[in-house]
C-alpha cells in the first residue's frame, strides 16, 4: 500500500524534530512512531499514486470505448430507423 521508505522518512523526520535532551530517548521511539504511523495509515482508505495512476488509465480507456460503443449503437439506431422509414 504505501512506500515503507517514505513512512520511514517521515518517522526520522518527527524523531529529529525532539529537542536533543528528549533525542536518546526518543531514538528508540522511531521504531515505534513507524508502527503508528503505519497502523493508522492502513485504516485509511488510501491508495499508492501508482494505484491511481493505474485506475485513472483504466478509466481512460474505459470512456474511449464507452465513446466508441456509443458512436456505433447511434449508427446501428440510424440505420434501423433510416430502413423503417423506406
Amino acid at each position: 500500500m504505501l512506500d515503507p521508505k517514505k513512512l520511514e522518512d517521515i518517522a526520522k523526520q518527527i524523531t529529529e524534530a525532539i529537542p536533543p535532551g528528549v533525542k536518546t530517548m526518543a531514538e528508540g521511539a522511531e521504531s515505534k512512531v513507524k508502527q503508528v504511523l503505519q497502523s493508522q495509515l492502513n485504516k485509511l482508505d488510501f491508495v499508492s499514486r501508482e494505484e491511481f495512476e493505474i485506475q485513472s488509465n483504466v478509466l481512460i480507456r474505459t470512456r474511449e470505448k464507452l465513446a466508441v460503443l456509443e458512436a456505433k449503437l447511434d449508427a446501428l439506431e440510424k440505420s434501423q430507423q433510416d430502413k423503417k422509414t423506406d
